[in-house]
């Protein structure tokens, strides 16, 4: 429907081309273009760009000039910025007006009954609204709201833990059969041949899943409980750091095998898609597909998770604030690779701060868990829970290949998510409380090995939003006088730090991170490492 007008902006300032259908040249559509006065030629387009979509199944254009009888608004003056045009329109008939005559021209009607029919109108759309403002109309839930209506909204309590979202051992056996088997005759390339001998290694051997291993369970254990799982963006089949493969390549026959589609003969097939580099887009179509069914599982992966600026309206307007806007609540995953290792300022952050101011209400999950376990429970509970919520997701990169970065079976055999990780070696006599989230929890493990310091715990919190206050206050009293710490890698004026402020508000904690920045990192490797080093050595020293 083209206005000629955007708000106050002529046509030939909003663009270079002649007509606004231009567009339509990049995939050699055929473009219709037609009065919006003449009704009966706006049918025929109409008709004609049906059929024609119906016939070939390709894209159509219909531009049809038209124009805006007010401003943008009709309260607002368009004669302010288009006081010629405006003076033509005002003088000019409606488009009923102008059907009507010509219809009474051509002999086809008189002019008392398309009166009359204006009039019979005009009265019926004011019955209706006079019926609507005495009786309510009764809402009728459409096809595709039914599976919704089946949920409810949550509660402050249904985050004080975890559903379990465990599975049998029988279906990890199953799952991991299937992603270390390929078809006879399926030559594959070499790293891809290791990859196949490592990951069965890990199933049916060491009995202890990486990141990757993990991750693919979950999607392997959801599509056999019939369960939808989609995924796209950016190399997500091989994955950006080279880790999932959930597709392979036959590299004679040029033939691509997706592991997960061949779990069992009744499951669902996993829909993964290598999508085109606009954030933008892709975010806002995963968005609208995550509304279609509460029963899928739809994630989006960032190429690396400094590149979701790009799609920052579409969490704004509808990631962030759907719920509370209108009542729409959706279980989109969005996994944004974020990690501190000396990469540069595009290759670091995913801008955590961004996505912890925009919490609140219960809105959102925002969570940066660091083991394969937790990953698997927090995917799974994303279709457990009775309700749903967005989950943002601060995902590893170097703790992809991490050796401590592993899981043992039995983890994902009982359990659900874990919001907060207590130090698992039990330290006694602790003076020292340093919590954390992320990857910067390993480097702090390994100086504190190397330091051989006893005296310090550490802590992770897997879950920051709905932030986990019960479970973090019960091991904050467990370390009783101990001093409060909240170590990050980011800058201070990034990360967590003021997220953490306002959620712990009575508490006394020392902050060490790296200092307060206009850039999230540096870009030389060597003042990434004198840094951090820094902020490990800040965190592990212990004040009188």
């Amino acid at each position: 429907i083209n206005n000629q007008v955007g708000f106050t902006t002529d046509y030939d300032d909003a663009r270079t081309s002649i007509y606004c259908t231009d567009l339509a040249k990049i995939v050699d559509a055929p473009v219709l273009h037609v009065n919006g006065d003449d009704a009966e030629a706006v049918t025929f387009c109409c008709k004609l760009a049906v059929e024609y979509r119906q016939k070939f199944g390709k894209d159509i254009f219909i531009d049809m000039l038209c124009y805006r009888r007010h401003g943008h608004n009709e309260s607002d003056e368009p004669k302010f910025t288009q006081p010629k045009l405006y003076n033509i329109i005002a003088k000019h008939p409606n488009p009923r007006e102008i059907f009507s005559k010509k219809l009474v021209e051509r002999g086809d009607v008189d002019a008392e009954l398309a009166s009359e029919m204006d009039k019979k109108f005009r009265n019926q759309l004011q019955d209706r609204l006079n019926e609507v403002k005495q009786n309510k109309l009764p809402y009728k839930v459409q096809k595709i709201e039914e599976e919704w209506h089946k949920l409810r909204k949550s509660k402050p309590e249904d985050f004080d833990s975890s559903p379990s979202t465990s599975i049998e051992q029988s279906v990890i056996d199953k799952v991991g059969k299937a992603l270390t088997t390929l078809p006879a005759g399926f030559k594959a390339i070499k790293q891809i041949e290791k990859l196949m001998k490592d990951r069965k290694a890990s199933f049916f051997e060491n009995k202890e899943l990486s990141w990757a291993d993990a991750e693919l369970l979950a999607y392997g254990s959801l599509l056999i409980e019939n369960r939808f799982v989609r995924m796209s963006g950016q190399d997500v089949k091989r994955g950006t750091f080279s880790h999932r493969h959930a597709y392979v390549m036959d590299v004679n026959a040029n033939e691509n095998y997706c592991n997960l589609d061949h779990i069992q003969k009744d499951q669902r097939k996993f829909q993964i898609f290598n999508s085109l580099l606009s954030e933008f887009g892709v975010l806002g179509f995963e968005y609208g597909y995550a509304l279609a069914s509460p029963n899928a599982l739809v994630l989006w992966e960032a190429q690396f998770g400094d590149f979701v600026n790009g799609a920052q309206v579409m969490i704004d307007q509808f990631i962030a604030s759907a719920e509370s806007k209108w009542q729409r609540m959706n279980g989109l995953v969005m996994l944004l690779p974020h990690g501190y290792e000396g990469q540069g300022p595009e290759h670091s952050s995913a801008k955590p701060e961004r996505f912890l101011q925009l919490a609140a209400e219960y809105n959102m999950v925002v969570a940066n868990p660091t083991t394969p376990a937790n990953i698997f429970h927090l995917l799974r509970r994303q279709v457990t829970w009775e309700f749903r919520k967005p989950c943002i997701v601060f995902s590893p990169k170097s703790l992809l290949r991490h050796p401590s970065v592993v899981s043992p079976i039995n983890e994902f055999t009982k359990g659900g998510f874990k919001e907060v990780i207590d130090d698992p070696t039990s330290p006694k006599s602790v003076k020292r409380l340093i919590m954390c989230t992320g990857k910067i929890y390993y480097d702090l493990v390994e100086a504190r090995q190397k330091k051989k310091i006893k005296d310090i715990a550490i802590v992770r919190v897997e879950q920051l939003y709905p932030f986990p206050e019960k479970q973090l206050n019960a091991i904050i009293k467990k370390y009783k006088g101990a001093q409060l710490v909240w170590a990050q890698e980011e800058p201070s004026n990034m990360g967590y730090q003021s997220f953490i402020i306002r959620m712990m508000p009575e508490q006394k904690i020392e902050f060490i991170s790296r200092k307060a920045s206009a850039s999230p990192a540096t870009g030389y490797a060597k003042v990434h490492k004198v840094e951090q080093e820094k902020i490990i050595n800040q965190a592990l020293e212990v004040k009188a």
